[in-house]
Formats: C-alpha cells, sequence, structure tokens
C-alpha cells in the first residue's frame, strides 16, 4: 500500500479564517470532532454544504472576531518559544509582558509574534522587590510553564521557633516557584495557568505539591483545579504534563469537565510530504535530508545499549517507529542522539525527526504545514521543542477557561462568590 501524506486542505483555510476551532465546527455543522479533523487533513473531501457555511462564517470574521473578542491582558513567564501564546493569542488575548531566560528561546519567540511589549530574560530581576515587581505591568491572566526545582515543606513550628519566615517565603527560597509565587501574590491576576511535568506530584513523596497547593489555595488565595493531560489525542505522542488552573474568585472551574478530542492521529500527520516545500533545508528533492538518518557509528551503539538493557530484563533504549505509530515524549535532549523517537527507514538506518517534524508533533505548525518560523540551529530547536508545551493542549485549556475569566473581569472584585446563573449566561454567551 502506498504511503499517503496529508496537505493542507482549503477547508483548513476556511476554518482557520472563521475563527472556528475544530470542536466548533463540529457542533455547528453537526457532523463528528473526527470528520473535521479529516476534512482538515485533506483524508476525505468535505460536503459542499459544509464548506460554503464556512465560507460565509469566514467573510464575515471581522464581526465574529469583536464577538469572540476576551479583551484581556495576560503575562507569559519561562515563555520558551510561545506554547501558551499561541493558545491565549487565537482567544482573544493580549500578551504585554513576556519572560524567557534563554537568548535562543527569545529568538525563536520573536521571529514568531509581535511583541509591543517588554520581552526580558531571567524573570528574578523583576522579584526583587516591590520596585520591580511594579515594572511588571498590570494583568488579567498570568500563564507559566514553570521550572521546578526540589523543595519539600518545613515545619513552619520549628521556622517560628527559629525567628524566620515560614510559608512560601520560607519554603519555596531559591526556587522559581517562589518567584512565580511573588508575582502572583503582589499583582493578584485573576487567572492562572501553569504548567509543569507530571511527576510534580509525586515528587519528594508529594511534599512537593502538597507545598505548591497549599501556597496558592492557603497563602495567595486562589481557586485551583489540577489534571494531568495526555497530548495523544491532539498529536502523535505521548506527552504527559500537568496543569494547574487558579481563579481568585470561586467561578466553579474545574477539570471534571474537560473532554478529549475523539482524534488519535499518527506520526504521519506529521511526517514530511514528497511534495512539500520548506525555506529551510529540512528536505531536498523529495527526500529528509540524509544528514537525519543515523551514522553507522551512532546506530550500531543504539542497538548495542539496547541489548545490554534488554538481557537484564529492563527496557531502557532506543525507540523505533514507522508513519503508523505513535511516538515516546520529545525530549529537550533529543539532539543527542534522538534515540526516544526514531523513524524506521526500509533498507537504510533509522532517522532523527527533523526541526519542522518536531514543530508539528509540538502543534506550533499544522498537520502538513510549514510556517512556524525556526531561525535556530537544529540542536537549539530540538531543545525548544522538547521544552515546549503542546499547543493545541493548552488551546484546549484557554477555550475552556476563556468564559471564566470573562465572568472574573465582569463581576466586582469585592464579590468573591459568583452566583451559578451569572456564570452559566457568561459560558451560554461564548458558546
Amino acid at each position: 500500500m502506498s504511503k499517503t501524506y496529508p496537505v493542507k486542505s482549503n477547508f483548513n483555510e476556511l476554518l482557520e479564517k472563521s475563527g472556528l476551532s475544530p470542536k466548533e465546527a463540529s457542533e455547528i455543522l453537526d457532523v463528528s470532532e473526527r470528520t473535521i479533523y479529516r476534512w482538515i487533513n485533506g483524508d476525505s473531501k468535505p460536503k459542499s454544504l459544509a464548506c460554503k457555511l464556512v465560507k460565509d462564517l469566514s467573510e464575515k470574521a471581522n464581526t465574529l472576531s469583536v464577538k469572540r473578542k476576551a479583551e484581556f491582558k495576560y503575562i507569559d513567564l519561562f515563555a520558551g518559544i510561545g506554547g501558551f501564546r499561541k493558545a491565549f493569542d487565537s482567544i482573544g488575548g493580549h500578551c504585554v509582558f513576556t519572560s524567557e531566560w534563554d537568548k535562543n528561546s527569545r529568538i525563536t519567540y520573536q521571529a514568531n509574534y509581535q511583541c509591543d511589549h517588554d520581552l526580558v530574560g531571567d524573570i528574578r530581576g523583576f522579584t526583587q522587590d516591590e520596585e520591580s515587581l511594579k515594572l511588571i505591568p498590570e494583568h488579567d491572566v498570568l500563564v507559566a510553564g514553570f521550572p521546578c526545582q526540589p523543595f519539600s515543606i518545613a515545619g513552619v513550628s520549628k521556622k517560628n521557633s527559629l525567628g524566620k519566615a515560614h510559608g512560601f517565603k520560607c519554603d519555596t527560597q531559591g526556587t522559581l516557584f517562589f518567584d512565580l509565587a511573588q508575582i502572583i501574590e503582589y499583582h493578584e491576576p485573576k487567572a492562572f495557568l501553569l504548567e509543569n511535568v507530571k511527576n510534580l506530584v509525586s515528587h519528594d513523596k508529594g511534599n512537593t505539591f502538597k507545598v505548591i497547593k497549599r501556597t496558592l489555595e492557603e497563602e495567595l488565595g486562589y481557586f485551583i483545579s489540577h489534571k494531568v493531560i495526555d497530548a495523544r489525542y491532539w498529536v502523535p505522542q505521548h506527552r504527559e504534563r500537568i496543569f494547574i488552573v487558579g481563579f481568585k474568585k470561586d467561578l466553579g472551574f474545574g477539570f471534571d469537565n474537560f473532554s478529549v478530542p475523539d482524534f488519535n492521529p499518527l506520526l504521519e500527520t506529521i511526517l514530511h510530504n514528497p511534495n512539500e516545500e520548506d525555506e529551510l533545508p529540512f528536505f531536498i528533492d523529495g527526500n529528509v535530508a540524509d544528514k537525519y538518518t543515523l551514522t553507522p557509528k551512532l546506530w550500531d551503539y543504539l542497538v548495542s545499549y539496547k541489548a545490554k538493557h534488554r538481557a537484564k530484563g529492563n527496557g531502557f533504549g532506543f525507540s523505533l517507529t514507522n508513519e503508523k505509530g505513535v511516538s515516546r515524549t520529545l525530549s529537550a535532549r533529543y539532539y543527542k542522539d534522538g534515540s526516544e523517537i526514531l523513524i524506521d527507514q526500509k533498507g537504510k538506518r533509522p532517522r532523527r525527526l527533523t526541526p519542522r517534524e518536531c514543530a508539528r508533533l509540538m502543534g506550533f505548525d499544522n498537520f502538513g504545514e510549514s510556517n512556524f518560523k525556526i531561525p535556530v540551529s537544529d540542536t537549539q530547536a530540538y531543545r525548544q521543542f522538547g521544552n515546549a508545551v503542546v499547543v493545541p493542549v493548552a488551546k484546549s485549556i484557554a477555550e475552556m477557561m476563556l468564559p471564566y475569566i470573562q465572568a472574573a473581569i465582569n463581576i466586582p472584585d469585592n464579590q468573591l462568590e459568583i452566583p451559578l446563573h451569572e456564570i452559566e449566561s457568561k459560558i451560554a454567551a461564548n458558546g
């Protein structure tokens, strides 16, 4: 059977112009979300009536964008290459401040987003005191894929007896979560979205997450909900991350009603298409560039390494898959040997994914597209995509948060508990 490749369909272009998400389109057109994705990827042709309706909506995009505009400000911390930026821009948010310590990540970020605001390096320069905290603009929402160095709970009574501070000012001192907590404490955003590795919940026998949860709820006064989500249902990659949403008011937000798409993409949706063109030399004359094929020395080493560990009864070693498979988690170390995601090549040694394929695997490019700018070396690109958040996952969470954000903005600050009917009316008004 010949291999087929997805191409950007006319339906996908119309859908993008309309501003509708695949889920919204499925509801309007009365078809399954899986069908919408098949039309997007060009796997099947949409009904002519569906195309006409989406085209009509596309022509009215300016009117729709006014209705859908969220009109809220947010800050993007530990921003990486902008996974959260893409998600929150897509629901009408206006980014007013960005922080990312890595120079190469800032290069990629600025190549892909218009920044009419400060894009700064180390956030710790803005958490030294009240004057430095004032330099961060006022905002409604804070988003951050924060690093989490180890810390554990310290006994409050012991700290009191020694005359030392307790709470997050003690337990998290020296960690970047401490800086994040300081910003939240000073600016009191109406909402936040945080992301981290799933092991955050179990780290240090659960003590690390207890500190974070206690800090956000008891000391900073937020109502939080968290969930470990596997990106597998949006992209062909098993990638589990914990997402923590907090609201200053008790709006009733929770992940209980969060749903994943009825969509199980395979690696063929992100691999290079023989007919595609890219301004970068990942793909030459209908073939992936030779430099992505493993050298004989590296391949022999990986085979030997896996065999050694198999003999010991464990599963360490490379992961080899094909276009019909699903990958392991892309990591920041992918540039070293590519061992966690190797693509089988008939009659040849396996190869790494190209940076463009990584962009698609992480949702920065839609399937079959090459729009996300990659202005850095392959090594830096692999590090950046390996550290990033999966964009369509972040977008799904942002879309779920949107009516609650709007409710929080439109209800007086002194009203801590929100009547259920007011929240429901906000959600209904935004579909």
